[in-house]
């Protein structure tokens, strides 16, 4: 499928400033279909804590976080936000907010201490979901549950290597059964995995998430590892679990359940360094691929882009004729998070001694073209506020995959955390974010794509993995100063209005 450059970027461009200009006066959730979902996100990891508490088993996140120099500060998920002991003051304050939903995930080793069913269930951690669900309920806000959010069972990856090994497809199926047996006649809208392509290239191609893997000349302070393969090992895995659970959840708990499932992807968008050059052409393809089709082609056409293929060879699993049959059309709806674009350029293939998931992916790309950004540059650098970004991504998406539906699981942008109460909440730069990207977003269901729902992330400031405490993405200032104190940013206010009903 060709990706629509050139001219249509710059007509892009200008409709949108024209579009926005034009809404900005009068844009509210009435703006958007009378069934779309708008809500805000969390994780298990980043906003729980207890990580010791209530018979919890601990995770690859709880070990490598407190590995000195793992993470920014020594910060860890110890306590994070104390979620799991203020959770219904939090959902207070969402419906604060007049939000519609609240997407969570489940901590597994909270479920299953040491991962498998052999372990027992942990009475403990199904009380507290449950009770978390039902006040989720209680307060008119709809349940998206995540089930995998990248903590692996510590159990299992001392065991078998967690989804290093295929053994981790029956322990995963396992536990989403759990999951559906005890929650699914309340929770109506399953995530499988979220972000499998983080999960898998940054803890096992960069190594700078657990479980910290990569091969000696990636980094020198990685564990063993080879990051030329082990990605795409992992991915693989992830696929077969992900199809397994949708195939039970199809067969054993739909029919009664009446819930839906999918699984939650990352990409960035991609435009060509140069637009009239062929090879700047291709790298767009290729960096797009090695990011979104390396998760959607098998779900929606069985098998691996032909572009990864072609460059990976034998380095990329294949699917037996069975696994593909499974693994295709294993989706209700796609969840898709964005947060930046890029310019992709041509660039000559790696040396063979330095295979690795980004050599492999990234051509040359950049947020720089003759020195400009493509859109201001954010907090954390590698981020650029690029609104029609998302736009492009989800007419792609409807245009390549056979238009699915698709929740805007993730869109957000950070600030440092570096400021008083006062300072820390006047937040106008994300009131703006939002707005241009819900904009666009509409602008896209204008074209046909069929998008459902908005997740701003996130609800609260949190533990952002390797950076620690060091990014503040949230709508809800956290003062870590002062016991836990939530705030409200005025971006909360804006939401709030945004979403008020007449």
């Amino acid at each position: 499928m060709g990706i629509r450059m050139g001219t249509q970027l710059l007509f892009t461009l200008l409709l949108g400033a024209l579009f926005c200009n034009a809404a900005d006066a009068k844009f509210s959730r009435y703006s958007f279909p009378k069934d779309f979902i708008f809500g805000t996100g969390s994780a298990a990891y980043q906003y729980e804590g207890a990580y010791q508490e209530g018979g919890k088993g601990p995770s690859i996140w709880d070990t490598f976080s407190h590995i000195p120099g793992k993470i920014l500060n020594n910060d860890t998920g110890d306590v994070a936000n104390d979620f799991y002991h203020r959770y219904k003051e939090d959902v207070d304050l969402l419906t604060d907010m007049n939000m519609d939903a609240f997407r969570f995930s489940i901590a597994w080793t909270r479920i299953l201490p040491n991962g498998s069913l052999s372990g027992g269930i942990n009475k403990e951690g199904v009380a507290f979901y449950n009770g978390l669900i039902d006040y989720v309920i209680v307060k008119g806000l709809i349940p998206f549950v995540t089930i995998f959010h990248w903590d692996t069972p510590q159990a299992l990856e001392s065991k078998y290597g967690g989804f290093l090994s295929e053994n981790i497809v029956n322990d995963y199926l396992d536990f989403a059964e759990v999951c559906f047996r005890e929650f699914g006649d309340r929770v109506k809208y399953w995530s499988t995995f979220n972000e499998p392509l983080t999960y898998s290239a940054y803890g096992y191609a960069k190594g700078i998430f657990a479980p910290g893997r990569c091969s000696p000349y990636v980094s020198a302070s990685c564990g063993a590892g080879d990051s030329g393969r082990e990605p795409y090992t992992v991915a693989h895995h992830i696929h077969l679990s992900h199809a397994a659970a949708v195939q039970l959840y199809r067969t054993k708990y739909q029919p009664t359940q009446k819930g839906q499932i999918g699984i939650v992807v990352v990409t960035h968008w991609f435009v060509p360094y140069n637009e009239t050059d062929a090879g700047d052409l291709g790298a767009v393809q290729r960096s797009i691929d090695f990011m979104l089709g390396w998760f959607l082609d098998p779900i929606v056409h069985g098998d691996y882009p032909g572009t990864m293929r072609g460059w990976l060879g034998d380095r990329l699993p294949s699917f037996t004729p069975e696994q593909s049959a499974m693994v295709k059309g294993s989706y209700d709806f796609i969840g898709v998070n964005y947060y930046t674009t890029y310019y992709a350029k041509s660039a000559p293939p790696p040396s063979s001694n330095l295979l690795s998931y980004e050599a492999d992916s990234r051509a040359n790309t950049t947020g720089f073209r003759d020195g400009k950004p493509i859109g201001p540059q954010e907090f954390t650098p590698s981020f650029f506020n690029y609104p029609p970004g998302l736009r492009e991504l989800l007419l792609y998406t409807k245009r390549k995959y056979n238009n699915p539906v698709m929740y805007v699981t993730e869109n957000g942008i950070d600030e440092g955390n570096n400021s008083t109460v006062p300072e820390a909440l006047k937040d106008g730069h994300r009131i703006a974010f939002h707005s241009k990207h819900l904009q666009f977003v509409n602008h896209a269901i204008r074209d046909g794509a069929r998008v459902k729902g908005y997740f701003t992330w996130t609800f609260m400031d949190c533990f952002e993995w390797g950076d620690g405490y060091a990014d503040r993405f949230g709508l809800v200032f956290v003062d870590r100063r002062d016991n836990l104190r939530r705030h409200r940013k005025q971006s909360s206010y804006w939401i709030a209005d945004f979403l008020r009903r007449r």
